[in-house]
């Protein structure tokens, strides 16, 4: 009992740090960048947590950015977040319509899982995250059944960026 007591203390405890935005988004930078701009007419750059979609240079950078686009361009959307990354960008959860765009993203095989910053998530979104991944990658959708298809950070560090 007092362990289920801690848990729950402790889930409130990191629910109260997490923030919220609540907006429009204006613009898909590509697979996991959007622009939100809030009731506040504030705009604000969102880098979707725990995903690393393909880079617009790389096979399929487009094709991941024409699907957030889809899913969340033009459309309310609420983010939760509680931190920033080096750029300055808000790494958050994007929900659409009751959906986490970050899941659908994986899920679709347009995103790598990016379990180098895995410790940025909740477990229940770690365990969705992965299991949402290696379902695309075994069944071969999207950037998945390009044999040849390398990981965005390794793109970068390659300097091909």
């Amino acid at each position: 009992m007092k362990k289920l007591i801690f848990l729950c203390l402790l889930f409130f405890t990191i629910l109260s740090f997490a923030e919220e935005i609540i907006g429009k988004v204006i613009k898909v930078s590509d697979g996991d960048t959007i622009t939100v701009l809030d009731n506040n007419k504030q705009k604000h750059k969102i880098r979707l947590k725990g995903i690393d979609a393909p880079e617009s240079q790389q096979g399929y950078g487009d094709i991941s950015a024409q699907s957030l686009a889809e899913l969340v361009y033009d459309k309310e959307v609420l983010v939760t977040w509680d931190k920033k990354d080096k750029y300055y960008r808000i790494l958050g959860k994007v929900i659409v319509d009751g959906k986490d765009a970050n899941y659908l993203q994986l899920k679709k095989g347009l995103a790598w899982y990016y379990k180098q910053y895995e410790s940025d998530l909740n477990s229940q979104d770690r365990e969705a995250y992965l299991k949402a991944e290696e379902t695309a990658k075994q069944t071969n959708l999207g950037l998945w059944a390009d044999l040849k298809s390398i990981p965005p950070w390794e793109f970068r560090h390659k300097g091909k960026y």
